[in-house]
């Protein structure tokens, strides 16, 4: 959809799959996406802006890929083809797939640093969920989290220099935004609802997420100081996963 909310376009038929967590590649001009498509487990799929010429990435069965998140000509992605979710970066086209953590703990929700160099992402690894950060080459590992909340969705800001998330530390799931460090943990929503999985513009100054607070999933999108607050969705089905075309 625009921006705006308007001109909302259906890309794929739904009578083959489920479709979820879409990705843009960093031109625009394609979309990364996790779908049960080639079976009864998700891979990590790809097509044109417009929904055509799609194309299988993995083929993990009887294990699982997704999450997709794409950065210069690579996507990192989590899978399970190891026995736990860890998380992997692969080329475009899904070759020469790299393995970047090795941890006994479930790793997933990947995104990327504006320069291709770090990845974020979520493990329980520590006994509940955390966001960390990492190299692409796997070293250096770092914590930026730690509560006994579950920490989610990390969202890197275009100019490198923060990470918006959801977290429940505060009794329900809202959205914050930190430092890359982990520092000056800022909270922008205060809602009895669920809020998730923010996703940044391209300028920076404007986030979009998904909210239960008006009954059902919707799409909002607010400034990054949290004012601002618009509703883009509104209808009866679960509207989830936005992510901003660069």
């Amino acid at each position: 959809m625009n921006a705006d909310g308007s001109g909302v376009t259906r890309l794929l038929p739904s009578d083959f799959g489920a479709d979820y967590d879409p990705a843009w590649s960093p031109d625009g001009s394609h979309i990364v996406f996790t779908s049960t498509r080639g079976g009864a487990f998700f891979d990590v799929f790809v097509m044109n802006a417009d929904g055509s010429n799609m194309t299988r990435l993995t083929n993990s069965s009887p294990s699982w890929s997704g999450g997709p998140a794409w950065c210069g000509n690579h996507i990192a992605f989590f899978s399970n083809r190891h026995g736990n979710n860890d998380i992997y970066v692969m080329n475009a086209d899904g070759t020469g797939v790299t393995q970047v953590t090795f941890d006994a703990g479930s790793n997933s929700s990947p995104t990327w640093s504006p320069t291709c160099d770090r990845i974020a992402f979520v493990s329980n690894r520590d006994g509940n969920y955390e966001i960390y950060v990492v190299n692409v080459d796997g070293t250096e590992e770092t914590r930026l989290t730690d509560t006994p909340a579950a920490e989610l969705d990390p969202a890197w800001s275009p100019d490198g220099g923060y990470i918006a998330f959801t977290s429940d530390r505060d009794g329900n799931a809202e959205i914050y935004v930190m430092h890359t460090d982990g520092s000056e943990v800022l909270r922008l929503t205060d809602n009895p609802a669920t809020e998730r999985t923010p996703a940044w513009s391209s300028d920076g100054t404007r986030l979009v997420f998904a909210s239960d607070r008006d009954g059902n999933d919707e799409i909002y999108v607010m400034n990054v100081d949290g004012t601002g607050l618009t509703r883009l969705t509104n209808d009866g089905a679960s509207d989830r996963n936005p992510a901003w075309r660069p």
